[in-house]
């Protein structure tokens, strides 16, 4: 097992009953690899690296005085990195799910209750696209999701 993977396994075993984190800030449950509806936006049209996917997800992040910050991702991958097989779609949101979710437990549990929620998506957001480009090369998350994408809106529940 390659230590990306052990780091993802690692962080997942911390996640499975979701965060709730003593700072106030609260993430609810976890990312699922259903929550990244990947479109293909560039076919792969020869063997050998090429195609692009993207995906747009949406995560709220609440605190517990009521504030919500929609934090948006926009993941983008290709189908076929350098130097690997091609990544079958339910590849890629597995990937893909566990690198968000390894990001949000080392961004959000070290925020207070002073930590604007957006500085903290944007942190989560740079470290997911830390994780992920080590997982899958090429790969890169944004602040905005291509036109292309079909979004998930998570709902924020209530405590």
């Amino acid at each position: 097992m390659d230590a990306t993977r052990r780091a993802v396994c690692l962080g997942l075993a911390w996640l499975i009953t979701g965060c709730a984190m003593r700072t106030g800030t609260v993430v609810e449950g976890n990312l699922q690899p259903r929550h990244f509806r990947f479109v293909t936006v560039i076919e792969q049209t020869e063997p050998g690296p090429g195609g692009w996917r993207e995906a747009c997800v949406h995560v709220p992040l609440r605190r517990d005085t009521g504030e919500i910050f929609k934090c948006t991702l926009g993941v983008g991958l290709p189908i076929h990195a350098k130097g690997s097989e091609p990544i079958p779609v339910e590849l890629a949101q597995r990937i893909s799910a566990n690198c968000a979710n390894l990001a949000a437990q080392t961004v959000f549990s070290s925020t207070t209750p002073v930590t604007a929620l957006g500085l903290a998506c944007e942190e989560f957001r740079t470290t997911f696209g830390i994780a992920l480009e080590g997982a899958i090369l090429g790969s890169r998350v944004r602040q905005q999701c291509h036109p292309a994408t079909l979004s998930l809106k998570s709902k924020a529940r209530k405590p």
